[in-house]
């Protein structure tokens, strides 16, 4: 019904265009604010009919925005109102007297609460919102990570991908900005590791923003990535609880509650986990003879892995209303992780003529620690209900990782072995401040200034022993203690207004950088100073109130942390294995963006075009770095710096309802990636080598999710995702397809939900590449987890389903830009 009530006011508006031109009538403007009834809150993508009561030809209409607010032109007259959004009771206003621009002020609309009964699925928020500035996917409705953690979340959000090692990318760009509740996680050194550790059930939503603006940081050369924790908000006593068992072993216990009275909120979100997964690894290397180029050996390499993880997550917060313009908000964050993980690597050797040789084990028992504790302190003042407000935030956290492991090394049908042990630690303490204020300007104008402190110090230490004659031995060359500090200081200020259909934003951020990088056990002392402008331009134009279109340009930056710049932290196969550089600089991004939005009824388009330039772009290589004591080749991992890269795409992203019992929503993005720059660098034998990574690759991935209400009110949802081939400057990645079912069931009176979902469906989830060294060959496979199996079960107490907060919740990002 929706679907020809839509296309009846288009081909309405399309009519009345034309008939008003002939008859050369004056038109004025029509607007108004609509809420709804229970909450107060703005009701968005409310559509608006208007036919003139004294020529029924002559009918207009419009669509609300985020603030509930529409506004269309129509000729003078007397007109019949219908406001009408699913869900809610149409709203019907009569003889609107329309003489010059005119406003019906704000209308209340009322909940259908036996549509709501009849058919839940109605209320829900879209799994997808699509804005121009940026995508928000809403976590709560989407059944496929029931039971899974942040890296399931991230690989199901439009733009963004996650390959079977963690790394996350947007955009196919994996120079991105993580963020957990709008700042950096005391997780953030590692990434990764800590996306696997955050539970999905702890997650409200995450927000996708391609082009920031100055108010963010200007960390993050393809963007940045928001993923916002659940925080209570209706009021009263309510919440839920999610239990899931699964296979393998995977059993999680969540639950998040709040109490809110008048004057505070209390709310907690609290999980434990105790989960396994199974992943293996293969490289099957062949070696070229240095003189003449033909093969002299062969050396295939498997590993088999298995992960054990117990751990839980607890955050706790106070929100203290102290007046009605003045808040004050404390969260503490904690979360403490034991992961077993025995693994178990073989390595066959073979001649040039590929016969057999010799086969040697390695398995390695390690043990790793997970523990950050972080706390959060923010006050909010309003000075009034027009948007002028200050916000200050303190958070200080810590972050402590140690990894043990025993490895023991021995070729089959021989009773010698080699014994090694390992001894792995990090240290992170961070300070973050931040400052923002809004004032309103005039009508439409707002103006934006800030300040933000972020101060961090990292250790890092890695030791290697190998047992000698009964005594463990010290091994100076594989060892080694890495100190990172890290001093930003950084200010912006912004203006945006919008005049008629054209809206604006300017801004200017400065970033002042103070970093050391400090080889302890060397003694290799690098201190790297550096400070920029960030500007960032974004403009506007609106066709109609469902149809934009915006140009956009930021400057930014990608600092190196972490692995990259450690040498030295994982040594589970001792002829393949990752290396940090500590010598890595930041690389400078210019980012540009074309975006186009249309919103139909039941139907929302985005599209965007792309172009980022980045000098001293990172570019992880593969090189020849020595031979071990028996002589096998040892091939390492690195990040460098290379001189530029151009990336340049398009990307689609769209929402589509065509029955209430059935939403789809897609995205594909293709790119083209151009590098250029050569690398030199002194392998551990003293020999210098010269590469060139000039590359040109193009790629593309798309991904397809579709939710469907069943008989019985059964929803099934199915996800797909395929990532296209690529060229890279020493080979090439295989394509990738891979698939996500989940059924969901509302069950005890809508109180609680059952839900069965399988990750990987195929088991096809894996990293497989091809790799062409001077000197050598390697084709390898990686799966970090297989197929995982999930049944849970959701609770809620005094909070449907369907149920919206009793309140106009404060932003909980960083703030909506005028753009959105």
């Amino acid at each position: 019904m929706r679907k020809i009530q839509a296309t009846c006011i288009l081909l309405s508006i399309f009519f009345f265009t034309i008939t008003s031109i002939a008859q050369n009538q004056k038109r004025v403007t029509l607007s108004g604010t609509i809420i709804e009834a229970s909450t107060n809150q703005p009701l968005e993508y409310a559509s608006i009919y208007a036919e003139n009561t004294q020529d029924t030809s002559i009918v207009s209409g419009g669509m609300t925005n985020a603030k509930g607010y529409f506004s269309f032109e129509v000729p003078e007259g007397n007109y019949y109102l219908k406001i009408d959004f699913l869900g809610f009771k149409t709203l019907e206003i009569s003889n609107v007297i329309v003489n010059g621009d005119t406003s019906i002020g704000l209308h209340k609309i009322q909940d259908d609460n036996q549509t709501l009964e009849e058919v839940t699925i109605i209320a829900e928020r879209s799994t997808v919102d699509i804005k121009l500035d940026k995508k928000v996917y809403n976590v709560g409705q989407d059944m496929i990570v029931k039971g899974g953690t942040a890296s399931d979340v991230l690989d199901n959000v439009p733009s963004v991908t996650v390959d079977a090692e963690g790394t996350v990318s947007l955009r196919g760009n994996e120079s991105v900005k993580v963020l957990i509740d709008g700042k950096p996680s005391g997780l953030a050194s590692n990434i990764s590791e800590a996306l696997r550790i955050i539970p999905a059930e702890s997650i409200e939503k995450v927000e996708v923003i391609t082009n920031p603006s100055a108010r963010y940081e200007a960390e993050g050369g393809a963007g940045i990535i928001n993923i916002i924790l659940r925080k209570g908000q209706a009021l009263g006593i309510n919440g839920s609880v999610t239990g899931t068992v699964g296979h393998p072993d995977n059993y999680d216990l969540n639950a998040n509650v709040n109490f809110r009275s008048e004057k505070f909120n209390l709310f907690t979100t609290s999980g434990y986990s105790d989960s396994k997964s199974e992943g293996y690894s293969i490289n099957n290397n062949q070696y070229l003879d240095q003189l003449t180029g033909l093969p002299s050996s062969y050396i295939y390499e498997s590993k088999d892995n298995e992960r054990n993880r117990k751990g839980y997550n607890i955050n706790f917060g106070l929100e203290w209303f102290l007046t009605d313009s003045f808040t004050w908000s404390n969260v503490v964050s904690t979360r403490k992780n034991k992961i077993s993980n025995p693994s178990h690597v073989n390595y066959d050797y073979f001649d040039a003529d590929k016969n057999f040789d010799y086969s040697r084990a390695r398995n390695e028992d390690k043990i790793s620690n997970r523990e950050n504790i972080e706390y959060t302190t923010s006050f909010e003042k309003k000075f009034n209900d027009d948007g002028h407000k200050l916000n200050i935030e303190y958070t200080v956290s810590k972050d402590k990782e140690r990894d043990n492991s025993t490895i023991k090394d021995q070729i089959l049908n021989q009773s010698n072995f080699g014994l090694e042990r390992t001894f792995s630690t990090e240290d992170e303490n961070r300070n973050y401040v931040k400052a923002d204020y809004v004032l309103p300007i005039g009508q439409n104008g707002q103006f934006e200034a800030g300040y933000l402190g972020n101060f961090s110090t990292t250790l890092n230490s890695f030791v290697l022993n190998n047992r000698v004659n009964d005594e463990w031995v010290y091994d100076s060359k594989l060892s080694n203690t890495l100190e990172y500090k890290e001093k930003i200081n950084a200010v912006y200020a912004q203006y945006g207004s919008k005049i008629n259909k054209f809206s604006y934003m300017l801004g200017l951020r400065f970033e002042d950088t103070n970093i050391d990088v400090n080889e302890l056990t060397t003694q290799d002392y690098n201190n790297k100073k550096y400070n920029d402008f960030y500007p960032s331009v974004f403009l506007n134009y609106e066709f109609s109130e469902s149809s934009s279109t915006t140009i956009s340009y930021s400057k930014r930056v990608n600092r190196p942390r972490g692995f990259f710049l450690n040498p030295f932290s994982n040594y589970s196969s001792d002829i393949n294995f990752f290396q940090g550089n500590p010598n890595l600089d930041p690389s400078k991004t210019d980012a540009f963006d074309l975006g186009y939005m249309k919103r139909w009824t039941g139907f929302t388009l985005s599209t965007s075009a792309y172009l980022n330039k980045t000098e001293d772009a990172f570019q992880f290589v593969k090189r020849m770095n020595g031979t071990t004591a028996d002589g096998t080749p040892i091939t390492v991992s690195s990040p460098i710096n290379l001189a530029t890269e151009y990336r340049y795409g398009f990307e689609f992203t769209a929402n589509y309802t065509p029955f209430k019992w059935w939403k789809l929503n897609g995205n594909f993005n293709f790119f083209r990636s151009e590098t250029k720059g050569d690398y030199t660098f002194t392998d551990s034998d003293g020999n210098k080598d010269t590469q060139n990574f000039d590359n040109t690759s193009y790629s593309w991935f798309a991904r397809l999710s579709s939710k469907i209400t069943l008989p019985y009110k059964i929803d099934w949802q199915m996800n797909g995702m395929y990532r296209a081939p690529q060229t890279t400057a020493q080979g090439n990645i295989k394509g990738n397809l891979s698939a996500n079912l989940a059924l969901s069931k509302d069950i005890l009176k809508d109180n609680a939900t059952v839900t069965l979902n399988v990750s990987d469906l195929f088991d096809s989830r894996k990293r497989v590449n091809d790799l062409n060294l001077p000197f050598s060959n390697s084709y390898s496979e990686m799966q970090w987890r297989g197929r995982q199996i999930n049944l849970s079960l959701t609770y809620r107490f005094n909070q449907k389903k369907t149920e919206k907060p009793k309140y106009a919740p404060k932003a909980e990002s960083e703030g909506a830009d005028m753009m959105g």
